[in-house]
């Protein structure tokens, strides 16, 4: 039954399939069949719709007719031939006229080929451009004809102008002339040194033919030099020897293969000559230092006989008058710490020298008790006048110990003592200032204890020992301070004279608390505030710093790097003219200014006591030797240092 039901279907659904497929194929194959070649290969635009939306695509499928195109109409013009505005305006009319005649290739509906329309348009401005570009260059000879007249009319102008002018510029001309008058004398002269050295490199030196040459250019080069002083005495030949001898220098660069090698070893030279010059400029900085700090022979023979006489008096005559006013504060008190005899005797008698009333002035000294009686007799001996004097011996502050003073348990350290007297200078310090061993005395650093050594005063000035006064100083205990605690004159005019110069400003704690361009300032002549300096701590903070600072990491040894520390933001700044510095470093220093200065500083090296001082600077600290003071000086020096 199956097989019966599958026979019926199959033949409905093979008809089915005939008609649907089969048949297609065969009416198409037989419309196509119909077609001529003609037809078949005609212009795809000839198939499309003729409704005015076709016109959109003749953009794309541009057509050509098949009949001959016509040339649009070229114009030719003579190189002399002109056209006025209207004739050119006229005939671009009359191409765009005719390329619109041309015949194209139109739709069902006779419309123009847009494209066709365009590239005519174009061709029309081209010749239109083109007729332009023509007229243009016919302007060209007019353009021309004014610039020959232009030219024309200046000659004329340069023809009038006046002899005298031509004169000068002849005159001009002789004058440039003369001043390269012996360049090639010159040139011929740097041609024998150049070849003088080429004889003494190695390479050219060992090149036989090379080195004939040379000297056979030479020899020609130096006749030529013989009496000629300018170009004008040169022979006629002289141009051919100079391009002879250039050809030759050229040869002996071309053969110079060594002179890498050559400038190596002159690097190796000046490499090792710079070294030695850092070695004997360090060597002679030592020696300034050593020389600097070494006593004098007539200035160690001076405290040996002072002590000698001191001792010899009796215990009344080794007593100060006046020693009722060391404790007045409506005196002028003055500190000065030093153990200089001479240099102390300067100081005192330039202040003196220079006050009103010297009755009103009062010199508290301190110094070691080597120097103790030699002081006290000078003083004695040569008394100031009515001023008072009072001389003490640093041994004998009981008060300041190791306990009290930080810095006294660090100089006293055996680190220390080290690093001040070992004597292997290739470990010495960069910068020997800091190596100084004053900086172990403890007299160095009593200026961080005024009140304690003064419980009674009020201000004190502080004066150090290589200064002179040349004015009086009573003003300054009229100075207003505002609450500050140190009068000093600052020293930032120089950049070297700020913070970062003392301090180390690597150290967290120095970069938290300090501005490195902070000003710095000057010891030497200082007003100090003591009841301001009570008021605000200051010797706490001296010694808080100091604590801080025991492997000298914050700053090297010294008295003024703590001291910008202790006393920051507690400073007052002074005029300028109250202090003058540089007298003992710098030769530079204006006579006006020292002339204008109450006190002058030998800071430095170079001391005027010693002979390695500034000579014309001198005279300012000598003119304070009293005739007393010359006569214990040399009568001293000739009885107990020669015998």
């Amino acid at each position: 039954m199956k097989m019966k039901m599958n026979m019926r279907l199959r033949k409905p659904v093979m008809a089915f399939l005939f008609l649907t497929v089969l048949a297609p194929i065969v009416l198409y194959t037989d419309k196509l069949s119909t077609f001529s070649t003609d037809e078949f290969f005609q212009e795809p635009s000839s198939l499309l719709p003729s409704n005015p939306d076709a016109t959109a695509l003749n953009f794309l499928l541009p057509q050509e007719s098949s009949t001959s195109l016509k040339e649009p109409m070229r114009l030719v013009y003579s190189e002399n031939s002109t056209q006025s505005d209207t004739e050119k305006s006229r005939r671009t009319r009359q191409l765009n006229e005719e390329s619109k005649g041309i015949d194209t290739n139109v739709t069902g509906d006779n419309q123009i080929n847009p494209i066709r329309q365009v590239t005519a348009n174009h061709e029309a401005n081209e010749e239109s451009a083109a007729v332009q570009k023509k007229s243009e260059k016919l302007k060209v000879p007019d353009l021309e004809q004014k610039q020959e007249q232009a030219v024309e009319v200046s000659l004329k102008v340069n023809e009038r102008k006046p002899a005298n002018h031509r004169n000068r510029n002849e005159k001009r001309k002789q004058d440039q002339e003369e001043v390269l008058g012996d360049v090639r004398v010159r040139h011929l002269k740097d041609q024998l040194i150049m070849a003088r050295v080429y004889l003494s490199l190695s390479a050219t030196r060992t090149n036989t033919q090379f080195n004939r040459e040379l000297r056979i250019r030479m020899k020609d080069v130096e006749k030529l030099l013989v009496d000629a002083t300018n170009d004008s005495q040169l022979p006629n030949n002289a141009n051919e020897k100079l391009k002879a001898m250039e050809q030759t220098l050229l040869k002996g660069r071309r053969i110079q293969d060594e002179c890498s090698v050559d400038a190596k070893k002159l690097r190796g030279i000046i490499h090792s000559t710079e070294q030695q010059l850092r070695v004997e400029e360090k060597q002679t900085l030592f020696l300034t230092h050593l020389t600097a700090k070494t006593v004098p022979k007539g200035l160690h023979c001076l405290p040996l006989r002072l002590s000698a006489d001191y001792y010899s008096l009796n215990a009344s005559s080794q007593q100060f008058p006046n020693q009722d006013k060391l404790q007045d504060p409506n005196l002028f008190h003055y500190a000065l710490f030093s153990d200089n005899v001479l240099a102390t005797a300067v100081v005192v008698n330039s202040t003196i020298s220079s006050s009103k009333d010297s009755s009103k002035h009062v010199f508290h000294i301190v110094t070691d008790k080597l120097n103790y009686a030699a002081m006290r007799m000078w003083f004695l001996a040569n008394p100031p006048w009515n001023a008072t004097i009072e001389v003490q011996n640093v041994d004998e502050f009981t008060w300041l110990n190791a306990s009290y003073s930080p810095v006294l348990k660090q100089l006293g350290s055996q680190k220390m003592i080290d690093y001040y007297f070992k004597t292997k200078t290739t470990e010495l310090d960069s910068n020997l200032k800091f190596r100084n061993p004053k900086y172990l005395s403890i007299m160095n650093h009593l200026r961080f204890y005024l009140p304690e050594m003064f419980p009674k005063l009020n201000k004190v000035v502080f004066l150090d020992d290589d200064i002179v006064v040349q004015k009086d100083l009573t003003g300054l205990w009229g100075v207003d301070m505002k609450g500050k605690v140190n009068g000093a004159v600052e020293t930032c005019g120089e950049s070297f004279h700020r913070f970062d110069r003392y301090l180390n400003f690597s150290n967290p704690l120095i970069a938290k608390n300090f501005n490195p361009r902070a000003c710095g300032w000057a010891y030497g002549m200082n007003l100090f505030d003591l009841e301001q300096w009570k008021n605000q701590n200051i010797t706490d903070i001296y010694h808080s710093w100091q604590n801080l600072n025991s492997e000298r990491e914050l700053w090297k040894l010294g008295t003024l790097p703590p001291g910008l520390i202790t006393f920051y933001g507690r400073v007052f700044p002074l005029e300028r003219s109250w202090h003058v510095l540089g007298l003992g470093y710098n030769p530079n220093v204006s006579q006006k200014e020292i002339e204008r200065a109450a006190v002058i500083h030998y800071n430095g090296n170079l001391k005027p006591w010693l002979e390695i001082g500034i000579p014309k600077f001198r005279g300012y600290w000598s003119r304070f030797f009293v005739e007393e003071c010359e006569y214990w000086f040399f009568t001293i020096i000739k009885s107990t240092c020669m015998g």
